[in-house]
């Protein structure tokens, strides 16, 4: 190989290799990334699997094991897709996709996340709605939410 190539493929190599998106092995979990940008953890259920993030424009991916489906407080039915993808920056999680919530009958996705003080404002575009952020400091668990005890003693009854 002539030296100008070696060099522009050493160049090339060497651009790959700092690019600035983030790999998991690089950091820290998906839980901790929502923390940086003061989000708590509990917006994301128990056992994500890891996340990817460019820390320039903010644009994630996370990753749970297959999707994901529990109530709260016995009134929201919450969906979360084996990929949740949108911008994250402070105080604020946008153009969301992968996370629903059931509204009477219809499944409306989540689409932007902010957080106002000591309060959440969870958007479906249409409307909103906000929540204590101490409603989020405990992940809840696919299938039984934040209610897994009582959901366990139940199935052991049956």
């Amino acid at each position: 190989m002539s030296p100008p190539i070696t060099t522009t493929l050493l160049l090339l190599l060497l651009l790959s290799l700092s690019s600035p998106s983030l790999t998991v092995s690089e950091k820290s979990t998906a839980y901790e990334a929502l923390q940086r940008f003061n989000f708590p953890v509990g917006i994301l259920p128990k056992g994500a699997l890891g996340y990817d993030l460019d820390e320039k424009t903010g644009k994630f991916h996370a990753y749970l094991n297959g999707t994901c489906s529990f109530s709260l407080e016995g009134s929201y039915d919450l969906k979360y897709g084996s990929t949740i993808t949108g911008y994250i920056s402070k105080n604020r999680l946008r153009n969301l996709s992968g996370i629903s919530v059931k509204v009477l009958f219809f499944w409306l996705n989540i689409v932007e996340v902010t957080r106002v003080g000591d309060e959440l404002q969870f958007s479906v575009g249409i409307a909103s709605a906000n929540f204590p952020i101490e409603n989020f400091v405990e992940c809840p668990q696919c299938g039984c939410g934040l209610d897994c005890d009582n959901s366990n003693n139940l199935q052991g009854l049956a």
